[in-house]
C-alpha cells in the first residue's frame, strides 16, 4: 500500500508511521507542518528507509496538497494532523478551526477530486481514515460511549473534532467518498509531547517540580496505549467498510490521581534519592468544562475487525516511565526549546544533535 499519513512528525502520526513502514510493510508519505507539537525525531528509525517520505506542508493549502496527492498517488490517506491540546484550545481555539476543520475540509476535498480520477479497480480500494476521538462524546457519568452515542464536545478541542466527523460523514453519505472515522480514548507511550500528563508528570518528577492536578484529580479516563492504537489503525484501515465508524479504547479506566500516584511509585524506585516524589503532587483550580470520565465501549472493533489491546496499563505506564528516564536527550529540548527548534525541526544548514524525536 501507498499511504499518506498526516501529522506523521507527531505522537500517533510518528508511531503510525513507524508501524506502517517498519511493520506493515508500506510506502508512506508524511505531511507534517511542523508546528511546536511536531519532532522530525521521533522518525529517526525510518527517516533514511527507501519506503518513507516526508513533506513539510500545511494541509489547510489546497494547492500543496493537490501537489502531494497527484504526486504520491496513494491507496489511503491516513489523517491524524490536528491541534489537540485542550487549554490550548481554551486559551486561543483560532489555530484549532483551522487545522481540524478547515485542514479537513481541505483534504476531503483534494482526496474526493482524487479518488474521482481513479480507475474503478484503483477507486474501490482507495480508503480515507479520519482519526479522532472520544471527547466528541463529552462527558460520561456512568456506561460506555458507543458509536451510537449523541455528540456533546465540552471545549474548543473536542467542538472542532466533532465538526470534522461530521465533515467526514457527509463526504460519505454525498459523494461516497470511501471514508473510515476511528474515536480513541486517551492515548499515551514514547515520544509524546511533555505538555501531555504523563510525560510532563514524569519529567517533573525527575526535575522535582510540582505535579499539578486539576480539581480533585477524580477525573476519569480511558488510557491506550500509542503502539494498540496504531495496529487499531491498521486494521480498520484495511479491513474496515466505507462509512464505517470505530471506537478504540485500552480498557484502562484510571483516575488521573490514580496515574500520577503510580508514576509517583514507579520513579520512587528508580530514582530513590528523591523519593518519595508523591509529595510534589499539587491540587490546583479545574480546568474550564473539565469532563468528568470518559470510557470506551470498543466491542464493535473487537467483534468485526478482531482487534484487542494487548497492553494493560500496569506494564505500558512502567514502560513508558523508562522510556523517559532513558531518552532524557529527545524530552530535554522540548522542555527548554531555543527559538529555532520550537518544533523540534533543524534548520537548513544545521548539524542534527543526536538523541533527539501524541
Amino acid at each position: 500500500m501507498r499511504i499518506i499519513v498526516t501529522g506523521g512528525a507527531g505522537f500517533i502520526g510518528s508511531a503510525m508511521c513507524r508501524y506502517l513502514v517498519g511493520t506493515g510493510g508500506a510506502t508512506v508519505l508524511n505531511i507534517d507542518k511542523l508546528t511546536y507539537a511536531a519532532n522530525l525525531n521521533s522518525l529517526d528509525a525510518i527517516a533514511g528507509h527507501c519506503q518513507y517520505q516526508f513533506r513539510q506542508a500545511d494541509i489547510c493549502d489546497r494547492a500543496d496538497m493537490e501537489l502531494a496527492v497527484t504526486a504520491f498517488q496513494p491507496n489511503a490517506v491516513v489523517h491524524l494532523a490536528a491541534e489537540s491540546h485542550v487549554d490550548r484550545s481554551i486559551s486561543g481555539s483560532d489555530a484549532f478551526i483551522s487545522s481540524n476543520i478547515v485542514g479537513t475540509y481541505t483534504l476531503l476535498e483534494v482526496a474526493r477530486a482524487y479518488w474521482s480520477s481513479l480507475t474503478r479497480e484503483a477507486a474501490d480500494r482507495f480508503r480515507f481514515l479520519h482519526v479522532s476521538t472520544d471527547e466528541v462524546y463529552g462527558s460520561l457519568a456512568e456506561g460506555l460511549f458507543s458509536e451510537r452515542s449523541p455528540y456533546a464536545p465540552s471545549s474548543p478541542y473536542s467542538a472542532s473534532k466533532a465538526a470534522s466527523n461530521h465533515l467526514v460523514a457527509a463526504w460519505h453519505r454525498t459523494w461516497g467518498l470511501p471514508t473510515l472515522i476511528c474515536n480513541c480514548s486517551n492515548n499515551y507511550g514514547p515520544y509524546q509531547n511533555p505538555e501531555k500528563l504523563i510525560p510532563r508528570m514524569i519529567i517533573s518528577a525527575l526535575d522535582g517540580k510540582p505535579l499539578p492536578l486539576y480539581g480533585d484529580g477524580m477525573n476519569v479516563r480511558d488510557w491506550l496505549h500509542v503502539d494498540d492504537h496504531v495496529r487499531a489503525l491498521d486494521t480498520i484501515l484495511r479491513r474496515g467498510r466505507p462509512g464505517d465508524i470505530f471506537n478504540v479504547g485500552g480498557l484502562n479506566e484510571q483516575t488521573n490521581i490514580a496515574v500520577v500516584e503510580r508514576i509517583c511509585a514507579l520513579v520512587d524506585r528508580r530514582r530513590p534519592a528523591n523519593a518519595p516524589h508523591r509529595r510534589l503532587i499539587t491540587y490546583i483550580d479545574d480546568r474550564l468544562g473539565h469532563d468528568r470520565r470518559y470510557a470506551i465501549d470498543a466491542s464493535k472493533v473487537t467483534s468485526e475487525l478482531g482487534w484487542r489491546p494487548q497492553r494493560d496499563f500496569a506494564m505500558g505506564i512502567e514502560s513508558t516511565v523508562d522510556w523517559y528516564l532513558d531518552n532524557t536527550g529527545w524530552w530535554k529540548p522540548m522542555t527548554n526549546p531555543s527559538p529555532r527548534r520550537a518544533n523540534g525541526a533543524l534548520e537548513a544548514g544545521e548539524e542534527k544533535e543526536a538523541g533527539l524525536k501524541t
